[in-house]
């Protein structure tokens, strides 16, 4: 199975590394520094499950190779809209799209511009990072990466995907309900994000404070109410499942994005619940108090 990787980031590279790492056939869409940057070091990997050091394949988005079979996007949402343009010349009849974006609205756009039936779930929950030279560094012993049918069906071309992924030094777990997983992680995602970055702190220190863990559970059920009067298929009492999931050393990748004074995924995440909100008349305060927290950071760094 021939699969491009849309971005060669934290995620992307990762989970590509480790799929070349298996002797798959894996391409990466990548900008002109990056590939430079590839060219000269290669991939590497560093990882409690065993560092890697690889020769990738690369390609940029105006080269014209034939499409592909699955396509995997790794890209933050700022950054979906162009992946879109990027992606088109490269998907055929037959071609798989995966995204791997936290959040849901991605997913009807994607279907939108390539149908419904192009479009597979998938998630994934690591802790990785990519530093100065390039080198992607796996925190912590999580590497999941979760995909499936939205419809939960036990397609013929989601079992060739799960042949592809079997054997990989990493846990690609395929999902027949899919579409609750990616709301579950959505709702952990909006609140785990939401309080850290609201305090610049990870959970333990919120939680010490007077009024922290009060504050938290509050957030993770606004979350929660949203979501179900949406009707999405997330299970009774999973956010009180999550917040008991809390530790003290957890942050978000959007607290670490905001630390580097980088960019943060503001609208794709908490601003889409905020309609979905004004939608179904849910007042959000909470939501509401740290999308303009995200909102005011973004005006205050230059360039974003």
């Amino acid at each position: 199975m021939r699969i491009l990787i849309v971005g060669c980031g934290a995620v992307g590279g990762y989970f590509g590394g480790r799929l070349m790492g298996k002797g798959e056939d894996v391409t990466f869409l990548v900008r002109e520094g990056r590939k430079k940057q590839l060219e000269e070091t290669g991939l590497n990997i560093k990882s409690m499950y065993g560092d890697l050091s690889l020769t990738p394949k690369t390609i940029l988005a105006t080269d014209r190779v034939p499409a592909f079979e699955l396509i995997i996007l790794s890209t933050k949402s700022y950054h979906f809209e162009q992946a879109i343009k990027d992606i088109t010349p490269f998907v055929g009849p037959d071609t798989v799209i995966m995204p791997l974006l936290n959040g849901m609205v991605h997913v009807d756009r994607l279907q939108e511009i390539f149908t419904y039936s192009k479009v597979i779930g998938g998630l994934c929950m690591i802790g990785a990072t990519i530093d100065d030279k390039g080198t992607i560094i796996h925190m912590g012993s999580s590497h999941l990466l979760n995909y499936g049918e939205i419809s939960g069906e036990k397609t013929e071309r989601i079992e060739e995907i799960e042949q592809t992924f079997s054997g990989t030094k990493a846990d690609f777990i395929r999902n027949d309900n899919i579409l609750r997983a990616m709301w579950h992680k959505y709702l952990f995602i909006t609140g785990l994000s939401g309080v850290t970055t609201l305090f610049r702190s990870k959970i333990g220190k919120i939680k010490k404070t007077e009024y922290g863990e009060k504050i938290i559970e509050a957030v993770f059920k606004e979350i929660a109410s949203i979501i179900r009067a949406e009707k999405a298929p997330i299970d009774d009492g999973v956010e009180f499942e999550q917040i008991n999931q809390l530790t003290e050393e957890m942050g978000s990748s959007m607290l670490r994005d905001m630390e580097k004074g980088g960019a943060v995924e503001a609208d794709h995440i908490q601003g889409y619940l905020l309609k979905l909100a004004e939608k179904h008349r849910i007042e959000a305060t909470y939501l509401k108090i740290i999308y303009t927290n995200l909102k005011t950071y973004e005006s205050s760094v230059k360039g974003l």
